[in-house]
């Protein structure tokens, strides 16, 4: 990224997307396939992996319910029904729970990977930028964002049983004839929409600052918080165009892969299709973790606050266990020894 400081507040989408694209292209290119490939790459396809299995484990399901609608009760045969539909809901629960945890450990392990490695690259720390280096960083980084990823789904949580409580609310009324209610509703869901908007930005972006800077969990929260302001509608386009481009890759991939037999579609060309979709996942995915940094660095130039480049290295350098901060016994002894 050959932006200096004081200009990266001056970078809008375009702008973003160009200094992200440079870094993955950049002379550390070999060290950013290797990331995806040992952290994006299993996030992608348990992704979609989690698609396909899902698919079977319903069509499965539904097909298990249509048939005990048309079984006598009472019979031995509604009885294994009932019992095979019990097992497939329970496998179906527990698949879902797998999924969950291991798609967690993928996105906090990509996110520390991606987000040290480009906070390297800017700070022109290449000496230490290496995969084992990487991977040794990792562990001591993910607890931070672990902690960032409970207070972000805390808040997630709140906000959407808030939502539905005032939506239930205006629903009943809008039965009661309210037209107004009806109005307010359709206001409301828009509302909903930005907001989530708003609180997924501060979460993505308050991921970076629980590895660049000395805040996690809530506090990373707000700090994030105030750092977006002023660079939302940047930080707002550059989330909604990626995050529409994954769903055209979902979409896709359950059309022609997962679906792609009752369309006309043989087994290799879904299997090529699923690749395909594979990779195109992969390289959204790697282009949001590295955009998402990038993000951090231009609005901490928007509001002037200093990217001093040694400061940053001195920070990756704790994590790598080169630079230890010194005490002020340790100032007081060295000035009496003096």
């Amino acid at each position: 990224m050959d932006c200096e400081p004081e200009e990266l507040q001056f970078l809008g989408v375009v702008g973003v997307y160009r200094a992200s694209a440079q870094i993955l292209r950049g002379p550390h290119r070999p060290l950013f396939a290797r990331i995806a490939a040992a952290f994006v790459l299993p996030l992608s396809a348990l992704f979609l992996l989690h698609i396909a299995i899902s698919h079977a484990l319903f069509t499965h399901i539904d097909s298990d319910d249509t048939a005990l609608d048309s079984t006598a009760p009472g019979t031995a045969q509604r009885d294994r029904l009932l019992s095979r539909l019990a097992s497939d809901w329970a496998a179906l629960l527990l698949f879902k729970a797998a999924y969950l945890l291991a798609l967690l450990l993928f996105s906090l392990l990509s996110t520390a990977a991606a987000v040290f490695s480009v906070a390297s690259v800017y700070s022109a720390k290449h000496d230490a930028l290496s995969f084992p280096r990487i991977l040794s960083v990792v562990p001591r980084v993910w607890r931070r964002l672990a902690a960032t990823f409970l207070a972000a789904f805390a808040l997630l949580f709140a906000y959407h049983a808030a939502f539905l409580l005032l939506f239930l609310a205006l629903l009943v009324a809008a039965d009661n004839g309210s037209g107004l209610a009806t109005l307010t509703a359709f206001l409301l869901v828009l509302a909903y929409l930005a907001g989530l908007v708003y609180l997924s930005v501060v979460w993505h972006l308050a991921s970076v600052v629980s590895v660049l800077e000395d805040y996690k969990g809530f506090h990373a929260m707000r700090r994030s918080k105030d750092l977006i302001r002023g660079k939302l509608p940047t930080a707002a386009a550059i989330f909604c165009t990626l995050n529409l481009v994954f769903a055209v890759v979902e979409v896709a991939f359950r059309a022609w892969v997962v679906r792609g037999a009752s369309h006309g579609v043989g087994a290799g060309g879904r299997l090529f299709l699923g690749l395909l979709m594979l990779a195109a996942l992969c390289a959204v995915v790697m282009l949001a973790l590295v955009t998402q940094t990038v993000v951090y660095l231009v609005c901490k130039s928007y509001h002037h606050e200093s990217i001093d480049k040694a400061n940053i290295s001195d920070h990756l350098e704790v994590y790598l266990g080169d630079y230890v901060p010194l005490k002020a016994s340790d100032v007081q002894m060295e000035q009496f020894q003096v």
